[in-house]
């Protein structure tokens, strides 16, 4: 196909050729196929390193356990025959073995017994010679004083010796057993088989190329060599200093051979007393062939993902850029919305963050007035002239305290930080305040009028909420008349089991085409700068979550006119009737004195981490007959009440090093019988059904009123006994 003389690709239509260009494809290609494959390379190669290594130490793990599992059976094996010998001597007695006949009669059982491991036995006297033998070989009077073996073996009581040929020339090794008589010592010897002693190393064999051998300090084989050994010959001490030690005290470790594809594995254990080490060795590539054939199918799967990518990406580009287009249009107007967007969320959690900084030391203010009131209760202080005054203040003091948590709570609410007040809200009322409200702009054109409804019940729902509906739908309407002006009538009534609230205007109407999207999230017809086309869809939100409904009616030319209809009965009110939702409701108020004092002594748990806040309300706290044991964190609080057992904690749910539920649950698995009251300066709808999960007692938000927590401390008390 040919566009003024130049070809468009056949995947994309004329419209979308002329807008992106002839380089668009193949580098949206390109990204696509870069975005798509890097990823998944990423991962594979993450995940096959992560098996390699788990395979590497599963494998060493594994010949780790062998060898050394080999290395105690040829150690038990030695000690087995070193006790044989002191066994045969204590049992039989020299003089018995010294007789030919018998000793050769104790020779035959032992060969019985253990297989024919043992080939002779005799005695040698200190100056290394036989006096007695018994077995296949002519052995007697044999010279063994200047054998290596002697003259280690007399020092000791037990001893064995390295494997050597000897006078009968042929490997084998001795073990002998010392014997001292008549102040004369004398060596029990036997000889053991080669082939015996040689098979437990043998056994150890592992594929093709795994096997096994023992070598002396001097690097001398103990065991038969292998024809596929190690070619540099590596002595007793390189493996101990090539290898890492395990924590079973085997080496492992591995050595490079050019004629050993990735060199060797291998693994040392010490015996008999270290002065042998038993070698398992294999070649790394036969160690590893599984792991290897995992690698290779890993990257043939790797491959044929990557292969079905690129074709799928490829088959549904000509689907994407047919709606690429109509994106791009759309692109400016999205982007204007998000950036309000951010600029609203960004007030939001400023405002959050003010109401939470607002509310500790609100509630600290409020506790030194109260501080105060108490200290004006003692007789000096109460017969002061000035005492009235001063009492007035401190009521002036409470009831700012009272608004600013007010304040605080709408900022929250504002910030989505809290769950809204449900309360009994006259609609007429509330209709008359926004509208009373909105007149006072400077609307000159547009008159606004009423047609209220007569004795319309009240509804269960949030205030602040219906006046966020009625001031978008009155704005939306004196910003259709802002031109033109016009008139906006509201009127309220009833319908069943609804109340009706209409707002219309007779302003230019709403085209057709967007009646459809009026509610969506950032639909918008107002131009940059003047709405985030969020407020319809708030408005929308808002009333279905109380279960009503809203629609919109509009003629171009003539008007627009919405209808809410509101429930009497609200969802939202059901819904928290089934919620285990901590409340202080029931509280009475007691006024300082007499009652508030607590005739029997209190121990209470007082953890916050505002230290001034703490010893205030501490102070207060004592003047009623209850004992304050501070905590300034949740590690102290935890500490204290595992010195002793309170009646009541006080929690706050904010704190820097734990957070307060944290605190609640392990002081509930501590001491579950202690009434646990929390403290927060954030009044949250998830925070109190958490609260009651946990088995809080109540919930107090702060600043509160001093008379309220003494109340919520004499019903914990209470409700204990």
């Amino acid at each position: 196909m040919a566009l003024n003389g130049r070809e468009t690709h056949p995947f994309m239509s004329e419209r979308s050729y002329k807008f992106f260009g002839r380089s668009f494809l193949p580098n949206i290609v390109f990204i696509v196929a870069l975005v798509s494959f890097t990823p998944m390379l990423l991962v594979s190669g993450l995940v096959l390193e992560q098996f390699s290594v788990s395979k590497q130490e599963k494998l060493y793990a594994h010949l780790i356990e062998v060898v050394n599992k080999q290395a105690e059976d040829i150690d038990s094996f030695l000690n087995e025959r070193v006790n044989n010998l002191q066994f045969l001597l204590v049992s039989c007695g020299y003089e018995n073995l010294t007789d030919e006949s018998f000793a050769q009669e104790r020779l035959i059982h032992l060969q019985h017994i253990y297989g024919g491991v043992f080939e002779d036995i005799g005695f040698v006297d200190e100056e290394g010679i036989q006096r007695f033998y018994a077995g296949r070989f002519k052995l007697e009077k044999a010279q063994y004083s200047g054998a290596e073996w002697f003259q280690k073996a007399i020092k000791n009581q037990y001893f064995i010796s390295d494997v050597f040929l000897g006078l009968r020339s042929s490997p084998h090794f001795i073990i002998t057993v010392k014997h001292t008589s008549q102040n004369e010592n004398m060596l029990l010897k036997a000889t053991i088989n080669f082939d015996a002693f040689n098979s437990l190393a043998e056994n150890l064999r592992i594929g093709k190329t795994g096997f096994a051998f023992i070598l002396n300090r001097q690097g001398e084989f103990q065991t038969k060599p292998h024809y596929d050994m190690l070619p540099s010959k590596k002595s007793y001490q390189d493996f101990l200093k090539a290898g890492k030690k395990s924590k079973y005290g085997t080496y492992i470790g591995t050595l490079n051979d050019d004629s050993k594809q990735g060199g060797i594995i291998y693994v040392a254990a010490l015996l008999k007393n270290e002065d042998w080490i038993l070698v398992y060795q294999q070649d790394k590539s036969e160690a590893f062939a599984e792991l290897t054939r995992a690698q290779i199918t890993a990257g043939i799967v790797i491959f044929l993902g990557a292969l079905i990518i690129a074709v799928m990406n490829t088959i549904l580009f000509h689907k994407v850029f047919n709606r690429i287009t109509e994106a791009d249009r759309d692109k400016e107007m999205l982007n204007r919305q998000v950036i309000e967007t951010g600029k609203l969320a960004s007030v939001g959690e400023l405002a959050a963050g003010i109401a939470h900084e607002i509310n500790n030391p609100v509630a600290i203010m409020v506790q030194e007035a109260g501080w105060i009131e108490d200290l004006l209760e003692e007789e000096e202080l109460s017969q002061s002239k000035n005492v009235e005054e001063f009492k007035s203040s401190l009521r002036k003091i409470y009831t700012q305290g009272h608004r600013c948590k007010e304040i605080t709570h709408k900022l929250l609410s504002f910030a989505r930080k809290t769950s809204p007040t449900i309360e009994k809200v006259q609609i007429n009322d509330l209709i008359e305040e926004v509208v009373a409200i909105t007149d006072m702009a400077a609307y000159t054109k547009v008159s606004i009028k009423t047609h209220l409804g007569e004795n319309l019940p009240g509804i269960h729902a949030s205030q602040t909420e219906l006046q966020q509906v009625f001031l978008n739908l009155i704005n939306n309407a004196l910003h259709a008349l802002e031109k033109e002006g016009g008139t906006i009538d509201f009127t309220s009534q009833m319908e069943t089991d609804y109340i009706l609230i209409v707002v219309e205007d007779n302003g230019p109407g709403i085209p057709e085409a967007n009646l459809d999207r009026i509610f969506d999230p950032f639909f918008t017809t107002k131009p940059v700068g003047k709405g985030s086309g969020l407020g319809l869809s708030i408005c929308f939100g808002i009333i279905k979550k109380m279960g009503g409904e809203i629609d919109v009616h509009s003629i171009v030319g003539k008007g627009t006119r919405f209808e809410i209809r509101l429930p009497l009965k609200n969802q939202l009110i059901e819904k928290a009737e089934n919620q285990p939702i901590l409340t202080t409701k029931g509280a009475r108020s007691i006024t300082p004195g007499s009652e508030s004092v607590f005739q029997k002594k209190i121990e209470l748990l007082l953890v916050d981490d505002e230290k001034s806040y703490v010893k205030t309300l501490s102070k207060r706290l004592e003047r009623r007959n209850i004992d304050v044991t501070a905590a300034f964190s949740g590690v102290e609080a935890i500490q204290a009440l595992r010195k002793m057992d309170f009646d009541v904690a006080l929690l706050d749910l904010k704190m820097e090093d734990m957070d307060g539920l944290e605190v609640l649950k392990i002081f509930k698995k501590m001491y579950s019988k202690m009434e646990v009251i929390i403290l927060s300066g954030h009044v949250s709808e998830q925070a109190t059904l958490d609260g009651a999960k946990y088995g809080a007692f109540a919930y107090v938000s702060k600043p509160f009123s001093f008379d309220e927590l003494i109340d919520n401390i004499k019903r914990a008390v209470s409700d204990k006994e």
